[in-house]
């Protein structure tokens, strides 16, 4: 994360918020456990920002049976040709929650914050329109005249969020690592699912679940390289199956599995030889003076 020096009136050294300043009450999405841990570590709440976005996702790029999967490896992973046929829907999918992620940062910028923090993301369903994707924040400013040149953006809640910056870390921006995936319910898994199989692994559906969660996690490695950072913690994993009819053979079922994953990626500041110990505790006298 880079950073430039503010010298503009509204750089405020004495600590006062942006509201505070403009004579306009700050609102936010803070605990007030959070409130008091963000301002412990030198930040100050400015605003409540949201993102949102109606996205209609009727379109998939599916095209024919996904099929049997071939084995690389010794894993059974889907054809090249039917994962690129879902990239339409992977695009739309991304698009989406970028969208209403850049909505809250320009809403923090125009609050004149330099980043959002306990930042929620939900997907929910409007009636037969399509998806409603909504991203809700709080905007904080430094009390500092070095600014970052973009404002970041975390999941982490307040206590997290400080407890990161005292170890030495900061949020450089919230992340995504999306897949999906199908495969066709052949006669191998549905012999296995019959009602005589009895309780046994379906080893087409493990291969399916465990294929869209590998691939999602290499998509958010990339994601968070992209934005600069040493690592990602992990905020939320998502995963859903939905059956549908084949295409092909009318007769038969496929499945199709999703997989998001949602993190904050970080990156190290400040580094120093100096022990990363605690600070010396100051002690004070408290019985009256003789």
């Amino acid at each position: 994360m880079t950073y430039r020096r503010d010298t503009g009136p509204s750089a405020a050294p004495d600590g006062g918020t942006a509201g505070a300043r403009s004579g306009r009450a700050w609102d936010s999405a803070l605990s007030a456990e959070e409130f008091a841990a963000i301002k412990g570590v030198g930040f100050e709440p400015v605003g409540q920002v949201l993102g949102t976005a109606v996205f209609d996702i009727g379109y998939t790029g599916l095209w024919g049976c996904p099929g049997s999967w071939s084995v690389t490896d010794g894993r059974k992973v889907p054809s090249s040709a039917w994962s690129a046929s879902l990239s339409p829907l992977l695009r739309t999918l991304y698009a989406a929650r970028r969208a209403v992620v850049a909505r809250a940062v320009a809403e923090c910028r125009a609050l004149g914050g330099d980043g959002v923090v306990g930042l929620r993301l939900r997907v929910d369903g409007v009636s037969e329109v399509g998806l409603e994707f909504t991203a809700l924040g709080t905007a904080v400013r430094a009390r500092s005249r070095i600014r970052p040149r973009l404002p970041f953006t975390a999941h982490l809640g307040g206590q997290d969020f400080a407890k990161l910056v005292l170890a030495g870390w900061v949020p450089t921006a919230i992340t995504f690592g999306i897949a999906v995936e199908a495969r066709h319910d052949d006669w191998r898994t549905s012999r296995r699912t019959s009602w005589t199989a009895g309780n046994q692994e379906v080893d087409g559906y493990t291969h399916l679940l465990d294929h869209v969660r590998h691939s999602a996690r290499n998509q958010l490695a990339l994601e968070a390289a992209k934005h600069g950072g040493d690592g990602v913690v992990v905020d939320e994993v998502e995963l859903q199956v939905r059956e549908i009819e084949c295409p092909t053979f009318g007769y038969a079922r496929d499945f199709t599995a999703e997989a998001v994953f949602t993190g904050t990626t970080l990156a190290r500041y400040g580094r120093s030889e100096r022990s990363s110990g605690r600070r010396p505790l100051t002690i004070m006298r408290l019985e009256r003076e003789r």
